[in-house]
């Protein structure tokens, strides 16, 4: 299933009934803890040798052995996709289809350290999905979290697929590729609802959206914000949208014009899109400067 299976690669939340608050979210995603001494964190999470350190040469760490999934936080449930933040599992809870995604912890955190990461992640991203739903913007429905367990469960959006599969398939059967423009025109309109509400989603992606059944509707959900925080910064959402930009054309050839559309639609439906397009701008300059230097 789409829905579960988009939901892999990140995990935070909140509890179902908290409120978000116009300013209760951090200004953005928790960066203020360090990994134990010794080591240094890469971009993904990862730890390695500082360097200097033995073993910090190119090469010279051994191979990575996977570790088994852990069991699931519920009898029933199936193991959906195991990703580098949670693993996700697929059921039923109190009667209705769901998902349950289960935080794996990090092991070169202090327990004390990692719960507390834990709990502040899992209740961020419940606070998002809550502060969408509010604002009529669709969202999977936060149906309990368990900070035991560490686990979050959350609404099963069935039958539905991800919009980069969607766009994938469109594109190898060739078949009405008109329609992605409009597609492109609804996911900026979606976009601009969430910005307008300072909510940065922090991992945007074509695969953390999905298509309600029948797709021809486009019917968006907004789904995955492990990574998501509340913010009224022009730089932050214009960041977002890079994010995407970079993810949507390495994922998806030949989408330039798709892309154009989408950001077209997002200055003409959010009421801040002036700042943000602006600090795009600069964003994606940066990033060319990043690149030249190397």
């Amino acid at each position: 299933m789409a829905a579960a299976e988009a939901e892999a690669s990140g995990l935070c939340s909140s509890m179902a009934g908290a409120e978000p608050g116009a300013g209760a979210g951090p200004r953005g995603p928790v960066m203020d803890e360090a990994g134990p001494a010794g080591l240094v964190m890469d971009e993904a999470g990862a730890a390695g040798p500082a360097t200097g350190e033995p073993g910090a040469e190119a090469g010279a760490a051994g191979p990575v052995v996977a570790e088994a999934p852990p069991p699931p936080p519920l009898p029933g449930l199936q193991l959906v996709r195991q990703g580098a933040e949670a693993c996700v599992y697929r059921g039923i809870f109190l009667g209705r289809a769901a998902i349950a995604k289960l935080r794996i912890p990090k092991r070169y955190r202090h327990p004390a350290l990692e719960e507390r990461l834990s709990r502040r992640r899992m209740a961020q991203e419940a606070r998002s999905l809550l502060r969408c739903r509010r604002a009529g913007i669709s969202a999977p429905v936060v149906y309990f979290v368990d900070y035991v367990t560490n686990s979050i469960y959350l609404e099963d959006i069935v039958d539905s697929i991800t919009v980069q599969d969607h766009i994938n398939s469109i594109q190898q059967s060739g078949n009405d590729t008109g329609s992605l423009l409009t597609l492109a025109q609804k996911m900026g309109e979606l976009l601009a609802r969430m910005h307008d509400e300072d909510l940065v989603h922090g991992d945007l992606t074509t695969s953390n959206i999905l298509l309600r059944p029948p797709v021809e509707k486009l019917d968006l959900v907004l789904i995955d914000f492990g990574l998501s925080f509340v913010s009224g910064l022009p730089e932050d959402k214009g960041v977002d949208l890079y994010v995407l930009e970079k993810a949507f054309l390495s994922t998806h050839p030949d989408t330039e014009a798709m892309f154009k559309t989408l950001l077209k639609s997002y200055a003409a439906a959010s009421k801040k899109s002036g700042p943000v397009i602006k600090r795009l701008d600069e964003v994606r300059l940066r990033g060319r400067k990043r690149s030249m230097v190397g």
